[in-house]
């Protein structure tokens, strides 16, 4: 599947290889089978098949070597990303991933002082925890009459399901006394439940999770017009009489330059990078970069209480095998969102020198939702570059009291949880730096109405330039506190059948002419 041909032309270019983009190859390849389709990475392939969660690497040194791969230009190795580590005031960065060198906090701003990113084959997805919650309440995109639909499309491309960890022994009882403090009063499909995973065990029991591989599925590796070619940086969006026409690309290993042409352009980056290469093409509606948002996340660890002993056959070994992942669903009356998980499974322990004994301490996250605002945004200019060489992030980021009195509640909140699970490890509560959550949003907004406050349309074709579209998490138009992943699939998908509609509609057109 991975080529280093550059073609001259294709029906349609995707900048990017994370599960959006990985999403639009799907659909194209589904829907309009006889489309060309290149997919441009900046990063290496550091899994084989491409695009696979490293989490699936057996070996401990193959998998940490696929994640220093993936950290970006520039220096590269280890990695401290804990609230201790925080709270000594140190930035630090995921296995995986690498943080802007500056830009990231201006004087009287929170800014975003751990904005995170991945290089490589499968972006994020290689690297994420796989929770694909819905969204609920003013999480939802209301002007998305098939939002459900579309959702539901998503869990079938990225393998969604609740049963990964049916068979962790603690489970149960974790939701079932997080269940005693919280479901009074909520509806069936907000109380406490199995959180929906991108997860799934192979017959011999092992765990797999998903990445951009399982999106793109068979039907895409098959799939003779699809190319991807990695360690390629895509410049610029180029246009033709106001219509998007193709790409400039560098060969990051030869240095040498590519232009390709296209009928359609997805850029597919991700919320900080796909506003990047927009404004680096001179696509610069009023509202690119704007309504930047992330989620404030409040962490807590408890230890289970009153455990029943291990069966003789309870797992020895593996992430999350002894209590799995439970989920508290956002509500208008509890607006965050409740992730709860053993914490050696947890992405960010809480402390690096803890004895933790596998499955006996539980880590709790409460993700909050933003209180959206124009000037939160992340802006470009001529003078700063970054480590490729393109127009540099710099985010301007501000909390609202709305915000503190939300984050305020939640660190309330999850001391309750804690309490009602177990017994817990701290007195207080942590709240972790802005962009610690990964899930930025809305810089590059869907909207219904071209009012200079969105950049797309709901299929998110970018006004005023036909045949331009973009992904990823920056597309959600809402304030959400749930993972992000599963929502901007769903936009995907509307958007690919958008482009699979017309390709197909053309080559009807194109057969009728040549009878």
């Amino acid at each position: 599947m991975n080529a280093r041909r550059y073609p001259h032309s294709v029906d349609v270019v995707i900048v990017g290889s994370g599960p959006t983009g990985a999403a639009y190859a799907r659909i194209l390849s589904e829907r309009a089978p006889g489309a060309t389709i290149a997919m441009f990475e900046v990063g290496p392939t550091v899994s084989d098949p491409p695009g696979a969660h490293v989490k699936n690497i057996a070996d401990p040194a193959e998998r940490a070597r696929a994640q220093m791969a993936s950290e970006g230009p520039g220096e590269r190795g280890a990695k401290v990303a804990n609230p201790g580590a925080a709270k000594a005031g140190v930035r630090g960065a995921r296995p995986g991933t690498f943080l802007l060198e500056d830009g990231y906090a201006f004087d009287g701003e929170d800014g975003m002082p751990v904005a995170a990113m991945s290089s490589n084959v499968g972006g994020m997805s290689a690297h994420w925890t796989g929770a694909c919650p819905r969204p609920n309440d003013s999480e939802r995109i209301t002007f998305l009459p098939d939002l459900d639909e579309l959702l539901a499309e998503g869990e079938r491309l990225l393998g969604v399901r609740t049963d990964a960890f049916d068979g962790a022994p603690f489970g149960a009882i974790v939701r079932e006394r997080l269940s005693a403090a919280v479901d009074e009063g909520r509806i069936e499909a907000t109380r406490v439940q199995r959180m929906p995973l991108a997860a799934h065990r192979r017959d011999d029991g092992r765990l797999v999770w998903s990445g951009s591989d399982v999106v793109l599925g068979d039907v895409t590796r098959d799939n003779p017009g699809f190319s991807l070619i990695d360690e390629s940086l895509v410049t610029a969006v180029l246009r033709d009489a106001g219509r998007a026409a193709g790409v400039r690309v560098r060969d990051l290993r030869s240095g040498g330059e590519h232009e390709v042409a296209a009928r359609f352009v997805v850029v597919a980056a991700d919320a900080l990078r796909t506003p990047q290469l927009l404004w680096a093409s001179g696509v610069r509606s009023p509202a690119l970069g704007r309504y930047l948002n992330d989620q404030a996340q409040i962490v807590f660890a408890a230890r289970l209480r009153d455990m029943p002993p291990l069966d003789a056959d309870a797992p020895a070994t593996g992430l999350a095998e002894y209590s799995g992942v439970s989920w508290v669903p956002f509500t208008e009356g509890m607006p965050f969102h409740g992730q709860i998980m053993q914490l050696d499974a947890s992405p960010i322990p809480l402390a690096e020198d803890d004895p933790v004994v596998p499955g006996s301490i539980v880590g709790l996250g409460l993700f909050c939702a933003k209180d959206l605002q124009a000037d939160d945004r992340v802006a470009f200019d001529d003078e700063h570059v970054d480590g490729y060489g393109m127009p540099a992030p710099r985010i301007h980021y501000t909390f609202t009291a709305r915000d503190h009195a939300v984050m305020e509640r939640a660190r309330q909140e999850i001391v309750r949880l804690g309490e009602a699970v177990g017994d817990p490890l701290d007195s207080r509560p942590f709240t972790l730096p802005p962009g610690s959550s990964l899930h930025y949003q809305g810089s590059t907004r869907m909207g219904v109405v071209d009012d200079g406050t969105s950049v797309c349309d709901v299929d998110s074709e970018v006004w005023g330039v036909p045949d331009l579209f973009v992904a990823g998490n920056g597309v959600i138009p809402t304030s959400t506190a749930c993972n992000p992943t599963l929502t901007s699939v769903a936009l995907a998908v509307r958007g690919a059948r958008k482009i699979a509609a017309v390709l197909s509609r053309e080559q009807v057109a194109t057969e009728s002419i040549a009878v």
